[in-house]
């Protein structure tokens, strides 16, 4: 009886001694992604307002509709308390000062260039939320959906809004090469991210262009343009949504998914 009574009393602290989920706050729309999947709802405080716009989301709007979205400003921030904050590498100096002053953590992410930095990022940011398990689930499916491809690589070209292209040390670049497919960027000669001239694109073209123009577009700088519909006759010219571009994490699954329809299309 005695040695129950003293259970009893024990356990109290042993449940209160648990650790509390901490409470987070994202100011980027590529973070939102991953918690989407890791964490628990109740921990998620604040996300980016990107992630509330279709135009702009890499998140389902059903999900993101259900927090309370902030611009990352000083004063949207602090007034939610939250525990941590999870950003990007672009913060205002303003939010930084504010959150350094009261002491709340922030953790900034760079820009991932590849797959295996996006899987980092990904284990990172699970561990922040108390829920590495789910970060390490998560970067395994990313990891089979990213597999490279054996298959001899086929010239293709991602072209977007005014003829901004992604070339060697992006993200995109590395997503291309892993589907079976060669950038065209560097024999363009072209930067990381650097913008292709229509007269370009049409003297010496790839195999397959991936327009990012929204289906129905006729952008005069894109697959509208009377040049690239009489290159089309001859090329294979395939949408590929913006969304797939914003972020790295989950939305490679989706991304490489796409990719290779694109590429069995070619190979057929």
């Amino acid at each position: 009886m005695i040695r129950r009574f003293a259970l009893l009393l024990v356990a109290p602290v042993l449940v209160s001694a648990a650790p509390r989920a901490p409470r987070i706050v994202s100011i980027n729309p590529c973070v939102d992604a991953v918690l989407a999947r890791v964490a628990d709802p109740a921990q998620i405080i604040g996300i980016s307002h990107y992630s509330q716009d279709a135009r702009a989301t890499s998140v389902p709007l059903a999900w993101s509709n259900r927090f309370k979205a902030t611009s990352g400003t000083a004063e949207e921030v602090v007034a939610l308390r939250p525990d941590i904050v999870l950003a990007g590498p672009h913060v205002e100096p303003a939010t930084i000062a504010a959150l350094k002053r009261l002491k709340i953590k922030l953790v900034q992410y760079p820009v991932a260039e590849s797959v295996p930095e996006s899987i980092a990022q990904v284990r990172e940011i699970a561990a922040a939320t108390g829920h590495a398990a789910r970060g390490e689930a998560l970067a395994a499916r990313i990891a089979v959906a990213a597999a490279p491809s054996s298959a001899r690589p086929i010239s293709a070209l991602v072209w977007q809004g005014n003829g901004l292209v992604p070339g060697s040390g992006t993200l995109t670049d590395d997503l291309l090469r892993r589907a079976g497919f060669r950038n065209m960027s560097a024999k363009y000669g072209l930067k990381q991210w650097d913008v292709l001239p229509l007269e370009y694109l049409v003297a010496d073209p790839p195999r397959v262009l991936l327009s990012t123009a929204p289906a129905g577009v006729q952008d005069d700088r894109m697959t509208g343009h009377p040049a690239v519909r009489r290159l089309a006759k001859h090329i294979i010219v395939a949408p590929y949504p913006t969304r797939l571009m914003n972020c790295g994490g989950p939305t490679i699954v989706a991304a490489m998914a796409r990719l290779r329809q694109v590429r069995a299309q070619v190979a057929s």
